[in-house]
């Protein structure tokens, strides 16, 4: 749920506070973020926060925040580029040469992290390409990724008879189809078919739920035609195949203070999205 507090209340803030033209800090969050005079919608939504952070924050908490901020960018960059050179590295160079001795592999290691960097830096202007706001970028993808994971996901815990390949082949026709999608809003085609409504003009959630209902019926139909797994392959992952010591551990691992206080959590975000609304 944090994401909600780190990238929507900011937002909503500035927006409620772009609506109050009478004070200063207002005056100049209206002329950062260019609020639309018909429908009221932010033109730069990007600078919402660093907007913020300047008419808000005292000078010192300011660069306490920047610090903050240049930290987890530099963690996060740091543990994406080691995990990504160790994942070809290891899992794909390796296998193939098993006999490379350490200093090759940190060779190698080092030759996946230029290139991660440098596909990191062109995808830029895919981002620049799908959109104006940053969140919506990020949703756009967790929206292409997220249907076909937790189709896979869903039926591998409720239904014992999903077969290994239906889960396979469910998540390769979902990168597909998702991939496709992502191609087709940066190529923006003015056709007017159904290709281009479905990869294009429909709104992305409605095709997250569209493609997550296709790859549930897909991975459905493989799995009537696939073998299937056996009761000892799925005794414990699915509902219903857990034994009495395996429940007793999962009723074990959460207690009152939990459901406390995830309705604390629910119930914060939601008065949040009341009074900003």
């Amino acid at each position: 749920m944090l994401p909600v507090f780190f990238f929507l209340i900011p937002g909503m803030i500035a927006f409620a506070l772009t609506k109050k033209p009478d004070s200063l800090i207002g005056t100049q969050l209206a002329a950062a973020l260019l609020p639309d005079a018909a429908t009221g919608a932010l033109q730069n939504p990007d600078l919402a926060f660093p907007m913020l952070v300047n008419t808000l924050l005292p000078v010192g908490l300011k660069g306490v925040v920047i610090c903050g901020i240049l930290a987890a960018l530099m963690s996060s960059l740091a543990s994406l580029y080691n995990s990504s050179a160790m994942l070809y590295t290891i899992d794909i160079y390796k296998r193939r040469h098993p006999r490379a001795d350490e200093h090759k592999l940190v060779h190698i290691g080092r030759i996946a992290t230029v290139v991660v960097v440098v596909m990191g830096v062109l995808w830029i202007f895919v981002i620049q390409a799908m959109g104006k706001s940053l969140y919506d970028y990020i949703q756009s993808i967790q929206s292409l990724l997220a249907p076909a994971i937790a189709a896979v996901f869903l039926l591998g815990i409720c239904w014992k008879k999903t077969t290994p390949k239906a889960g396979s082949w469910t998540l390769v026709v979902g990168l597909v189809l998702g991939f496709t999608r992502l191609v087709t809003m940066i190529a923006n085609p003015n056709d007017d078919n159904w290709f281009t409504y479905v990869f294009n003009e429909m709104n992305v959630y409605a095709f997250g739920v569209w493609m997550f209902l296709f790859c549930v019926a897909f991975a459905i139909v493989v799995s009537h035609f696939t073998r299937k797994p056996t009761k000892e392959q799925v005794q414990g992952l699915c509902f219903g195949t857990a034994t009495p010591e395996q429940k007793a551990i999962t009723r074990a691992s959460w207690n009152k203070w939990d459901v406390i206080h995830s309705c604390i959590i629910l119930a914060a975000t939601i008065a949040f999205y009341i009074y900003f609304w």
